[in-house]
């Protein structure tokens, strides 16, 4: 058996519009996606790169996508210190939240939004325990 780490080092997320795409994760993340040709744009999240591909199959998605996504199907996830710091950053930038920020039964603190292709992140906390 190879001896290999199981870390995710860069996604593609396919998007229907790369210019859209690149300012709403300019405004959302604060990080400026960079060209590599005149389809895809690359952004370097810490630990992770994220390559924005535009495609003409990437339609707008339906509102019942979005419902369906909102339920925490099919997202990314961001680990932050204050997810209410965050949301109120990303607020002045004009996102858009799906859901929270609220606590959950499982022990954190989360809040999700949508990319221009409906691809769903999520801001999470850990929430403090009895034991902290």
């Amino acid at each position: 058996m190879a001896d290999w780490k199981r870390e995710i080092g860069a996604m593609t997320l396919y998007v229907p519009d790369l210019g859209e795409a690149r300012k709403f994760y300019a405004d959302a993340f604060g990080l400026d996606a960079q060209p590599m040709d005149d389809d895809t744009a690359m952004l370097r999240f810490e630990g992770i790169l994220v390559f924005l591909h535009q495609s003409s199959t990437a339609a707008q998605p339906l509102p019942e996508i979005l419902e369906e996504a909102a339920k925490g199907v099919g997202q990314l996830a961001i680990i932050v210190d204050d997810v209410d710091a965050v949301c109120a950053e990303i607020a002045g930038r004009s996102v858009q939240l799906l859901t929270g920020p609220a606590d959950r039964d499982w022990g954190m603190r989360t809040a999700t939004f949508a990319d221009p292709g409906g691809n769903i992140w999520e801001i999470a906390q850990n929430l403090p325990t009895a034991d902290d």
